[in-house]
Formats: C-alpha cells, structure tokens, sequence
C-alpha cells in the first residue's frame, strides 16, 4: 500500500504532529484510514490516496476539550460575495 505511505511521510515531513508520553489522565484518540479512488476525465483510475484522520467524534465535552469554534456565517455578506461574483 504505497499510497499510504506516501500520506505518511508528507505528515512527518510536515511535522504534522510531535510524539509525547501518554499522560494516564487523559483519553487517546484513535484514528483511522480513510481511502479514495481519484479518476481521471474519461473515468480510468488515475491514483489511490488515503488519509488518515483522527476520530474526534470520541470526545467528552469538558472531560477531553473545553473549547468549541464553529463558524458563522453572515447571510448577507454571502449575498453580496455572490452577487459579485455573478456581475
């Protein structure tokens, strides 16, 4: 699975992450392989990727983060940005 590796060794080239002891206090989250077929215009395969992600969804609000961002968006800034864009 040379896809695979080849994900791998972009995250420790970009030092996507740095290697700490496990503090027995806290909760590890797992992660996982995330695979994908990119074809190319008339439909043959072109290459495999993967990904590996974190599961995330196995946080505990107030016990793993105390923190949330999400994003809000403004209606009417939308509005304007794609009436431009359509001028």
């Amino acid at each position: 699975m040379n896809f695979m590796k080849v994900e791998y060794d972009a995250l420790i080239k970009n030092q996507t992450w740095n290697l700490v002891p496990y503090p027995n206090e806290c909760n590890m989250i797992g992660n996982k392989w995330v695979y994908k077929v990119k074809y190319n215009s008339i439909r043959e395969i072109e290459k495999y990727k993967a990904r590996l992600v974190a599961k995330y969804f196995s946080q505990k609000y107030g016990v793993d983060y105390e923190e949330i961002f999400a994003l809000a968006v403004n209606m009417p800034t939308i509005k304007m940005i794609l009436a431009h864009t359509t001028a």
